[in-house]
């Protein structure tokens, strides 16, 4: 019994040592400084800026009614969507296609989780696993037994078609120590076609729904197939690769 209920207070000590070693060198003062910050404006953004993220079409339209501001708080809407996690980041992404048009939103896009996977990336790489599962309830190792340019393929490859969340890779890359530039480049190529992709599906759907609503369906049915190919397959060898804890 008196066992039992010292492990509560080793766990604290331990949580209380970690906390303590990180704030121990610059670099990791800095990652716990920049998740504090996301932290704090994912709450204002969500609950003081009057944006209803369960409404994206009109959280669009709002954003966009705001300027130059508006512009800064979509980027950073998507930022904290990578950081934070889970924040539905593709809605408003395909919401902010049909306000602002396929090239503008797509640049918007790009800039914003570009970033937030940059962001996040130096976040478990220098706090480590413990705060990611934190964070996100979960994480994931890539193993590196393939070499870093496979992983860099592979980075790119779930950027692209994005199977697993951006915020599930970054954070991944990172804890397993994956080279910086080879991650930042890998993950910059991937991001570009599917920000676009969506931006577009957003712009068809004001131009002619059917287009809209066959692009919709083809993006659906690459999420629902390649997780599945993934299981059962092993397509590209990922399973021996990739490992969620």
């Amino acid at each position: 019994m008196t066992q039992s209920k010292s492990r509560p207070k080793q766990r604290r000590l331990r949580s209380l040592q970690r906390l303590s070693q990180a704030l121990q060198t610059p670099q990791n003062l800095l990652a716990l400084a920049l998740l504090v910050f996301c932290s704090l404006l994912a709450l204002w953004l969500l609950t003081r800026c009057g944006l209803d993220i369960t409404q994206p079409h009109e959280m669009a339209e709002s954003i966009q009614a705001l300027g130059w501001v508006g512009i800064l708080i979509y980027i950073s809407f998507l930022v904290i969507a990578i950081v934070i996690g889970p924040i539905p980041s593709t809605p408003v992404t395909i919401a902010a296609g049909a306000i602002w048009g396929p090239v503008t939103a797509g640049i918007f896009g790009v800039v914003g989780i570009y970033l937030g996977s940059l962001a996040a990336y130096f976040i478990g790489r220098t706090l480590g696993r413990s705060v990611v599962r934190a964070l996100l309830g979960k994480t994931i190792y890539f193993s590196s037994q393939r070499g870093e340019v496979y992983l860099g393929w592979l980075v790119f490859v779930t950027h692209s078609m994005p199977f697993l969340p951006y915020d599930l890779v970054s954070y991944g890359a990172g804890i397993s120590g994956m080279s910086f530039p080879i991650y930042a480049v890998a993950c910059f190529m991937g991001v570009i076609p599917c920000i676009f992709f969506l931006t577009c599906m957003g712009a068809a759907m004001t131009g002619g729904m059917g287009l809209g609503i066959a692009l919709v369906a083809v993006f659906g049915l690459l999420l629902l197939l390649l997780p599945i190919g993934i299981k059962r397959y092993n397509w590209w060898g990922l399973r021996d690769v990739i490992r969620v804890e």
